[in-house]
């Protein structure tokens, strides 16, 4: 049987200390997918970011890069990907060409001529030191470098970070698509919720090391919806109805989000009296706030 993931994580777990980063976690990134992974700071993004690099070693668990482990096979696996790393980390003393040349010498399928068509469309200037750019220039280099050798994978880690909203709009969403476009796999992190839905096409939430949600975006969307109860008489603590996520209103007029099929639920809040008022699909924002809050309340 051919494997059409790209990335397959099984079952990791990785500490740092005492403190468990990824617990148990098991991800796969279909060939071919824009895949945003979002969830909140120290969520495990960066973690898994970095386990599929093959910086970081499962501490149980396995991963898998192209049907490769890329702790032990490396140089297999890092010639085939693209990484835009949050931190930017480029050397400052290099000016842009410098930092072309530099980055060419370990990619033998690094593409001069597309180098120079995403050099002019991000508008930076041969001469200019890398400590000289700003933080948008910056993130548009480490783009660059990212892309020009065509990869197979590419890896953004918060690509979005220092970049204007017309720049976002226009250059990511756009080299985003083209990547995908062409067969290729493209993984991001994100905070910006509204930018994964406009991209992505599968989507995976993280919250304290778990996967709290995983799939393809159009299903998540589908899957949650948002009911709006309007209650005979007014209500002294939020109404509990079995299948919600989660509950916010007050008196009589009572908002609840559920998962699945809304007719039982539905149901259930008409034999309490309620009158279903609105009735609506969730946002990826409303859908993260919503399994993060039902994650948080299990876990106290």
């Amino acid at each position: 049987m051919i494997d059409t993931n790209v990335v397959t994580i099984s079952n990791v777990t990785r500490k740092y200390g005492v403190k468990l980063a990824l617990d148990n976690v098991s991800l796969n990134i279909p060939k071919g997918s824009v895949f945003g992974l979002i969830g909140g700071n120290g969520a495990g993004k960066t973690t898994i970011i970095r386990h599929i690099l093959g910086l970081l070693k499962p501490h149980s668990g396995s991963v898998q890069v192209f049907g490769l482990n890329p702790v032990a096979d490396p140089v297999n696996v890092l010639g085939r990907i693209g990484y835009l790393s949050e931190d930017r980390d480029l050397p400052s003393w290099m000016r842009v060409f410098e930092l072309l040349r530099y980055t060419q010498a370990f990619y033998p399928l690094w593409d001069e001529k597309y180098a120079e068509t995403l050099r002019d469309m991000f508008e930076l200037e041969p001469t200019t030191r890398i400590r000289d750019l700003s933080r948008g220039q910056l993130a548009r280099a480490g783009l660059l470098i990212a892309l020009a050798h065509r990869p197979e994978l590419l890896v953004l880690d918060e690509p979005s970070s220092g970049l204007d909203p017309i720049v976002r709009r226009d250059i990511l969403g756009a080299i985003i698509r083209t990547v995908a476009e062409e067969g290729r796999t493209v993984l991001f992190s994100s905070h910006l919720l509204d930018e994964v839905e406009r991209v992505a096409d599968q989507v995976a939430i993280i919250h304290q090391g778990k996967i709290a949600l995983s799939g393809p975006l159009d299903e998540m969307k589908q899957n949650h919806c948002k009911l709006t109860l309007r209650f005979n008489k007014p209500l002294l603590q939020p109404p509990s109805i079995e299948g919600t996520l989660t509950r916010e209103g007050a008196g009589a007029e009572w908002t609840i989000v559920c998962e699945g099929n809304p007719n039982p639920i539905k149901l259930r809040s008409e034999a309490l009296g309620a009158t279903v008022v609105d009735e609506s699909l969730l946002t990826l924002d409303e859908i993260f706030v919503s399994r993060v809050s039902a994650t948080q309340t299990l876990s106290n």
